[in-house]
């Protein structure tokens, strides 16, 4: 990977715990099953790029741009995606393990999350507008401040939203999950 552009590359099996890899552009990339954990890919550009059974955890994007990128069945514990590029940031999750991570300020409208764990996710001050959280695990998951505008939640479980604390208007929430609207009331619904 020394080159600086990677353009309709496939990366399979690559081992490359703990590095720096800083300065890259990946366009039309698909990482396959590879181990990235704990590297610092900071200062790096990815457009249209795919990765699928990849081990992310702990991955540092300090300064990256994710426009249009996919995670499948990853691991994605305890990155903070606060600090990539605002610009262009776009993404979308499917069956990935996401506990621990940071949404912290991110404006991601659109962004689906489907059938993913999200234990203890920061989604504090976060622009989820039409989010989709379908089949996802939001146990412990932080929302304040957080624009929830058309989010749909109806498949969604374990979450806990203070309709006072964040934009909830016209979200979706399924009827069992109600009671992780009445949190903050200590009520309990039977």
């Amino acid at each position: 990977m020394e080159e600086q552009l990677h353009q309709d590359k496939t990366f399979e099996k690559i081992s490359y715990p703990n590095k720096v890899i800083r300065g890259r552009e990946f366009e039309d990339c698909v990482f396959r099953n590879c181990d990235f954990s704990n590297t610092h890919f900071s200062h790096n550009r990815f457009a249209d790029c795919t990765f699928v059974g990849c081990n992310l955890a702990m991955l540092k994007l300090l300064g990256s741009t994710l426009n249009n990128v996919t995670f499948k069945e990853c691991k994605l514990t305890g990155i903070n995606f606060s600090e990539c590029e605002e610009f262009l940031f776009t993404v979308s999750f499917e069956s990935c393990q996401m506990d621990y991570t940071s949404f912290l300020r991110r404006k991601m409208p659109k962004t689906t999350f489907v059938d993913c764990s999200l234990k203890n996710v920061v989604f504090e001050q976060a622009v989820l507008t039409k989010a989709r959280f379908d089949n996802t695990d939001l146990a412990g998951a932080v929302f304040e401040h957080t624009t929830l505008t058309e989010a749909d939640f109806s498949t969604a479980y374990n979450y806990s939203i203070d309709p006072e604390l964040n934009t909830i208007k016209k979200a979706k929430f399924s009827q069992d999950g109600l009671a992780g609207l009445l949190t903050r009331y200590d009520i309990r619904v039977v």
